[in-house]
């Protein structure tokens, strides 16, 4: 390795995540450089993907050009600066300029590591292109939903199950190596806890989506409950919905069951590893909590777990650490939340 070579940014990581950023800083150093520069690639698409004022097609050929220089050992950083511009806040425009520091320090990773960060981008962002295009033309006025069950899972996976999968090779390559762990488990599950957190975010951010014309819900779904997209925008249209909503919730919480599992099946002298699964599950049980007791098609309320008790959730799970026990039942309560009709 050079003298010289790229460190992970980790003011821009603390800036554009201050959740993941506290997941970052707990990991173990032989896993933190390789997760967190996987994350600040995504988050550099994702931005991309997400930059509504620029056309579509655009976006697009950006997202390509990107993809190609992420699996490219030599091409030039992408000149963004334009697109920087239109962002909504600093990091963002920063995280944009700055993609040729991420794809310079990709380079210099050791090479499975490096290939592991490509595997997963080039998932990613085959979702984000296949939500471009699939949303294309959407709005208020003309919500374009996704027409199965199926769908929702494929997306689920692209955007965030691959992920629990690149997390837990990176894991198992960098810290677990020689020990004797169910593998094909691990992995089953990891997809699990990464697609159950996706559920979650888009169960939580079903009303502003459907603003922009995007409906996750399943059309199939709907239609079985005599609905159509446009009906999620009343409130008053709660009780029909019910359903629907409830069943995907549901299975989201059986999703970060699997990860709650997945947690406390890696090795128990790896703490900073359990405790960096553990407080997005915790989060996200309590966030089902939350939806489950609301009308989630209320436009005027966000769903949202204050700093104080994400502060609350991290220093009681490092304070029953110690205690085995206890440390299972605090996932085990959250998971009693079942939502039935």
């Amino acid at each position: 390795m050079t003298g010289d070579r790229p460190q992970l940014p980790l003011d821009l990581l603390k800036n554009t995540s201050r959740s993941f950023y506290l997941t970052l800083r707990i990991l173990p150093a032989p896993i933190r450089t390789p997760i967190g520069l996987a994350y600040l690639l995504a988050r550099t698409t994702d931005t991309i993907a997400d930059t509504a004022i620029v056309p579509v097609n655009q976006r697009l050929d950006l997202l390509q050009q990107l993809r190609e220089r992420i699996q490219s050992d030599t091409a030039p950083p992408l000149a963004l600066g334009d697109l920087a511009q239109h962002q909504g806040t600093p990091a963002e425009r920063v995280l944009l300029e700055k993609n040729g520091v991420s794809l310079a320090l990709l380079r210099q990773l050791h090479p499975h590591d490096r290939q592991r960060i490509r595997e997963v981008l080039d998932t990613i962002t085959s979702g984000q292109e296949l939500d471009l295009k699939r949303f294309a033309g959407a709005s208020e006025q003309h919500i374009v939903a996704l027409n199965t069950a199926a769908d929702l899972d494929d997306y689920t996976y692209r955007v965030a199950g691959c992920v629990g999968e690149f997390w837990t090779k990176t894991c198992r390559a960098r810290l677990f190596e020689g020990l004797a762990l169910d593998d094909a488990f691990l992995l089953t599950n990891g997809v699990r806890f990464g697609k159950g957190l996706q559920l979650v975010n888009i169960l939580r951010d079903l009303p502003r989506d459907l603003r922009a014309g995007r409906c996750y819900l399943p059309l199939e779904d709907l239609q079985s409950a005599g609905l159509t997209p446009g009906d999620l925008l009343s409130e008053g249209n709660w009780p029909k919905a019910q359903r629907v909503y409830f069943d995907w919730l549901n299975k989201a919480l059986s999703h970060l069951n699997a990860g709650w599992d997945y947690t406390n099946t890696l090795p128990w002298r790896h703490m900073r590893v359990r405790l960096a699964c553990a407080w997005p599950l915790l989060i996200g049980f309590k966030t089902i909590d939350r939806l489950r007791s609301a009308n989630p098609l209320d436009a005027r309320q966000r769903i949202k777990i204050t700093r104080s008790e994400v502060r609350s959730i991290l220093l009681k799970s490092i304070l029953l650490y110690p205690f085995p026990g206890a440390w299972r039942k605090s996932g085990h309560k959250a998971q009693a939340f079942a939502v039935t009709l």
